[in-house]
């Protein structure tokens, strides 16, 4: 590469980290705040929320880079542009085109970096995050062995002990179902313990009694008991049952898959296509974003107003680009045959930044020579 080359791509690189910090920092604040409500009130350690922020992050970074990309090359071409570096390129003879070929490197580092975590990363994070999800749900003992506390853990149900001895006996339990509007029911025992049989959480209680109210009768029965069971598989986070989710399989798997894999993810042979194509779709997508944002910029010479026009126009672009990309897709979800049209929106794309290029390379030649015809 030319001096202008490897200067005007370290440029990109380094402001276009920057933008992906800021912007990852900010996705994952939002997550993080929703994520920690949900695991500390389920009685679970800051190691599992950090280790589950970890696993979401990958994900993040992956709706990141795109915006980050595009974001870079506005602000390097305008930075450039208002130091007037890009003029004095210009008057040496480089071309738009020629001016572009950074921004293009830049644009398929950032592309590389996007079809690693989509193809990659994601889908193992994905994997690993739910065998923890499905390892904490059916940990009940980390939800309910707090003694001394009213829980709700799902509408209608209500769950208290007094004490919970160092051996993981409840001691005092009672527990309020009124999930079923036309009959309640309480229960109460001196002890429980929480067991798992067939791979299903239960309450097992000793020495107490079940109280019922049959609601559309207005009668209340009451039943004692030495041993009682409830199940608990109501009140715990749907587990999965092994099989696999279509953002878990593997890119290979989606191209080609086998009827074994469709019926394990319950889709279509159109929606696996897909999904596939999209994932390699998402990093062309990210070189259209760069290309886009450099281009549009150099159309229209310099105003004292600024470029804002030029940054909204290129924001508008890539909006369209990306709307067109979204129409193309639901379009190849009816017929498997109609895959390629994954594809359409990065041509489109790659085809409006050429344009865009071609344009800032002839800027109102046709005016300048009705003028000079004129004289």
């Amino acid at each position: 590469m030319s001096k202008f080359d490897r200067y005007m791509l370290s440029q990109l690189m380094v402001v276009f980290g920057f933008f992906s910090l800021v912007m990852v920092l900010v996705y994952w604040v939002n997550r993080a705040v929703l994520l920690f409500d949900q695991l500390i009130s389920d009685g679970q350690t800051a190691w599992v929320f950090l280790e589950f922020t970890m696993l979401s992050l990958p994900n993040v970074i992956r709706l990141v880079l795109p915006m980050s990309a595009f974001a870079a090359a506005v602000y390097v071409t305008n930075r450039l542009a208002s130091e007037s570096e890009l003029t004095v390129m210009q008057a040496t003879g480089y071309s738009p085109f020629r001016m572009a070929r950074p921004v293009l490197i830049f644009g398929l580092i950032v592309a590389a970096m996007v079809a690693a975590l989509v193809n990659v990363v994601v889908p193992r994070s994905l994997t690993v995050l739910e065998e923890r999800r499905d390892e904490i749900s059916a940990d009940v003992t980390a939800r309910f062995l707090r003694d001394g506390q009213f829980h709700h853990p799902t509408e209608g149900v209500t769950l208290f002990v007094r004490d919970v001895a160092a051996g993981g006996e409840l001691r005092d339990a009672f527990l309020s179902d009124t999930s079923d509007s036309d009959r309640h029911q309480t229960y109460s025992a001196s002890s429980a313990r929480l067991i798992r049989s067939g791979g299903e959480p239960y309450l097992l209680m000793f020495d107490g009694m079940i109280q019922t109210l049959d609601v559309s009768g207005r009668t209340l029965s009451v039943t004692r008991f030495e041993e009682a069971t409830y199940a608990l598989s109501a009140l715990m986070a749907a587990s999965s049952d092994g099989s696999r989710r279509i953002g878990e399989l593997s890119t290979p798997e989606l191209l080609w898959p086998s009827q074994a894999v469709m019926d394990e993810v319950g889709r279509s042979l159109s929606r696996m296509l897909v999904e596939g194509h999209e994932r390699i779709s998402q990093a062309t997508l990210t070189v259209v974003a760069a290309l886009l944002g450099f281009a549009v910029l150099l159309v229209g010479g310099f105003s004292r107003f600024g470029i804002w026009r030029q940054v909204l126009a290129a924001v508008v672009l890539v909006i369209l680009v990306k709307t067109a990309d979204t129409a193309l897709v639901d379009l190849a979800l009816s017929d498997p045959a109609l895959w390629p049209l994954v594809y359409g929106g990065s041509a489109a794309g790659l085809t409006l930044a050429a344009a865009v290029l071609w344009i800032a390379g002839r800027p109102l030649r046709p005016l300048v020579t009705r003028r000079a015809a004129t004289a």
